[in-house]
């Protein structure tokens, strides 16, 4: 299951919005690998039939062999067909998953047509692995909106910027490019219209090797994107959510290339909450949010984000923006509490990775 895990983590950036899916063909004793692979772009191959393509190249017989995957075989027609079918049409005899299929159209169908065709299904190994390479996935399926990771680049003392704005570079080269690997495997990049204004940012994925450029999300309330922004010069989507409505603006930016949707809160911001569940119905899995400390803040206070991404680097800002705009607090009581899920240094720098407390796996 190990390999078919490190298999999986290959379709990072490539498979979205389907799960990332290892899978690896043994034979029935285990002693021999007849084939193995993983999920490709969508509407391309599943990792099973990879997996079978692979043991078919090499001139294996599969049946009776045992198949690890990471994820349950689809049970549905999507853009591809059932991979449960096809395991048990193979001959395959034994499927050892990792763990059930959030998707309601699978949710333990797989299994069941896996045991009603002749095959033995066990499930366990790997699930917390599996689950965690999903993350994202299993929180569009369970709770209906992306797992949202806020990315954030400080000083020791908490400060994103000087008090003038310049913040380049706070952190090093090998902590940049190691935030372009994170962006590189979500579903989507977020940022707000003041990060846009004020530092004109491409925030697309130059750093790390990538299959696609993730799409870019713009909060901007009253559309404020100037239709030459750097963001623009790339090839990827960009969707801009917008409060108010300004046909001009709105005519310009989507000649620019944008996807405008009006989604009006309270206090005339979008709604947040509905930008997230419109996003998971685009096929975002995990959103990656790179965005000043008011918008943080913002999504901070509406309980929206899940887990944070921090770099902190060894140095002293004193007075200068922090890294979310949520006080002042009246008490201690009222501080968000995190759960700390790893800490790594990153060339100089000094990698967090953080859960708000009670969100933990979907």
């Amino acid at each position: 299951m190990q390999e078919a895990l490190a298999l999986a983590a290959r379709a990072v950036g490539v498979s979205e919005p389907n799960p990332r899916v290892g899978c690896v063909i043994v034979t029935a004793d285990g002693a021999r690998e007849l084939g193995r692979g993983h999920t490709q772009a969508a509407g391309q191959a599943h990792a099973e039939i990879m997996a079978l393509r692979d043991a078919g190249a090499r001139g294996a017989d599969v049946r009776g062999a045992t198949a690890f995957v990471t994820l349950e075989p689809c049970a549905h027609h999507g853009r591809t067909g059932p991979c449960c079918d096809a395991l048990a049409a193979a001959g395959i005899g034994r499927v050892v998953a990792s763990v059930t299929d959030p998707n309601p159209l699978v949710a333990g169908q797989g299994f069941a047509r896996l045991r009603a065709a002749g095959v033995a299904v066990e499930t366990g190994p790997g699930a917390n692995e599996s689950r965690a390479l999903n993350i994202g996935f299993f929180s569009r399926m369970v709770r209906g909106v992306p797992w949202v990771r806020l990315k954030i680049a400080a000083s020791i003392d908490g400060q994103t910027a000087l008090e003038n704005g310049r913040s380049q570079w706070i952190t090093g080269e090998a902590a940049r490019a190691d935030g372009h690997a994170w962006r590189a495997r979500a579903g989507a990049v977020l940022t707000g219209i003041g990060t846009v204004l004020e530092d004109d940012p491409r925030l697309d994925v130059r750093l790390a090797p990538v299959g696609r450029q993730p799409p870019l999300v713009v909060v901007d309330s009253r559309l404020q994107t100037p239709p030459g922004a750097a963001l623009f010069r790339v090839e990827r989507p960009v969707w801009i959510y917008a409060a108010g409505e300004d046909a001009p603006a709105r005519a310009a930016l989507e000649r620019a290339g944008a996807h405008v949707t009006q989604l009006p809160g309270p206090g005339g911001k979008v709604d947040l909450a509905a930008l997230l569940k419109d996003l998971a119905g685009r096929g975002v899995n995990e959103l990656h949010v790179e965005a000043g400390f008011k918008l943080n803040g913002s999504l901070l206070r509406e309980g929206l984000v899940d887990e944070f991404l921090l770099y902190f680097a060894p140095k002293l800002l004193g007075a200068g923006r922090g890294m979310v705009n949520i006080g002042p607090l009246a008490g201690l009581d009222e501080a968000v509490p995190l759960d700390f899920t790893g800490v790594e240094p990153i060339g100089p720098d000094l990698r967090v990775l953080a859960t708000v407390r009670g969100r933990g796996f979907p």
